[in-house]
């Protein structure tokens, strides 16, 4: 059984919040408050549309909603094509079409940064605009999306190209609002390619680039907890347990100086403290500390999954389903998570007899309230 990181450390998946699908890469007219788009609908055709579907995880529907707009020729202007491109990308990937990705992406005629793509070269369009109108979201999945087809290499070749061209963008003098948004993007891209080489154990290599992060992203006071909490956490797994506690102590000393009541920040230092004894197999003391963050926030999935497995592993298997049934009841939404459910159907063979029509019930709820890219097989009927 898995347990499942917190959410920084885990596998980074791709938003389609509008910071990160941005219409542009750059432009003239990087500040919000003389920018041109009032709303999300001027800056693409019915993009809010495509952005509540995404957010609802109805990838089908986005797919069917891209091709309609192409046959009926409903996006007048190039990056309109781009952006419902990257939308279409990101279904199929999600829905784990990766051929079909490949083929959307080989529509494009030309290279990701050919002046084909500029604002400049279509003036009748974009009067007085210039830059890239290249989605960030489609660079990243472009880097992204050789992995899925078995080319990791290639997938780390084009992470470590991306992050040349977000640092050669943050050298150059912008505005304060887009330097702060490619700053974003930098750690964004980090975490992709830490990722990656974690997924390999290539801890050494994750060392390197967490730091390295870090002191990017300032020192003393102003260190990220979030960042320091994976360095933490790859120190447990490189080995180091007396630096991984001297980190997580650290984070826990910002945060009390801070004296900041942010349930997230409370919650992040006591799963470091919950990990440590996870580690050091003091299941009561680890149980205590993820129980104490689902107090705080009864929708902090990692703390519910980890806490069941404690309970398991401390012979409560009656106590490790109730936790997990009853997240999956209170907020279905955030506990729906693959990880969650193989464990849960793994305690159901271990409890139950007849665990195949327990499952089956389980099954037949997901297949009602999952998103579209859930992936029914955990549950191993």
């Amino acid at each position: 059984m898995d347990t499942i990181d917190s959410p920084e450390n885990q596998q980074t998946q791709l938003t389609t919040d509008l910071q990160t699908l941005s219409l542009s890469s750059s432009t003239t007219t990087d500040d919000p408050l003389t920018s041109q788009f009032a709303t999300l609908n001027d800056l693409c055709y019915e993009l809010s549309s495509l952005q509540d579907l995404a957010s609802r995880g109805s990838w089908r529907s986005i797919l069917d909603k891209v091709a309609r707009a192409r046959k009926l020729s409903l996006l007048p202007k190039p990056h309109e094509h781009l952006t419902y491109l990257s939308f279409n990308l990101l279904a199929l990937m999600k829905l784990r079409r990766y051929s079909d990705a490949a083929a959307e992406l080989d529509s494009l005629e030309n290279d990701l940064d050919s002046p084909a793509y500029h604002y400049q070269s279509y003036p009748h369009h974009y009067p007085n605009r210039s830059g890239s109108m290249v989605p960030f979201a489609l660079r990243w999945l472009h880097a992204d999306l050789p992995s899925r087809l078995g080319k990791r290499s290639e997938t780390l070749d084009r992470f470590y190209t991306l992050l040349n061209f977000v640092r050669t963008k943050l050298a150059s003098n912008c505005s304060s609002v887009s330097a702060e948004l490619w700053r974003k993007r930098e750690a964004f891209v980090m975490n992709s390619i830490i990722s990656h080489h974690l997924s390999h154990k290539e801890f050494g290599v994750c060392l390197n680039l967490i730091e390295d992060l870090i002191s990017r992203c300032g020192d003393g006071d102003n260190q990220s907890p979030v960042l320091l909490s994976k360095l933490g956490y790859i120190q447990l797994q490189f080995g180091d347990l007396e630096g991984g506690k001297a980190t997580f102590d650290k984070i826990e000393g910002l945060v009390k100086e801070k004296m900041d009541d942010d349930v997230e920040l409370k919650n992040l230092v006591s799963r470091n403290k919950a990990l440590v004894y996870l580690v050091g197999k003091d299941y009561v003391s680890a149980v205590r500390e993820y129980g104490e963050c689902i107090e705080r926030d009864g929708s902090d999935v990692v703390a519910i999954n980890n806490k069941a497995l404690c309970l398991m592993y401390l012979r409560e298997l009656s106590g490790s389903i109730t936790v997990l049934e009853g997240a999956l009841e209170r907020v279905p939404t955030v506990a729906l998570n693959e990880t969650l459910v193989v464990n849960l159907c793994s305690m159901y063979e271990l409890a139950y007899v007849n665990h195949s029509d327990t499952k089956r019930t389980l099954s037949n709820w997901i297949a009602r309230v999952a998103p579209d890219d859930f992936d029914s097989s955990c549950t191993r009927i």
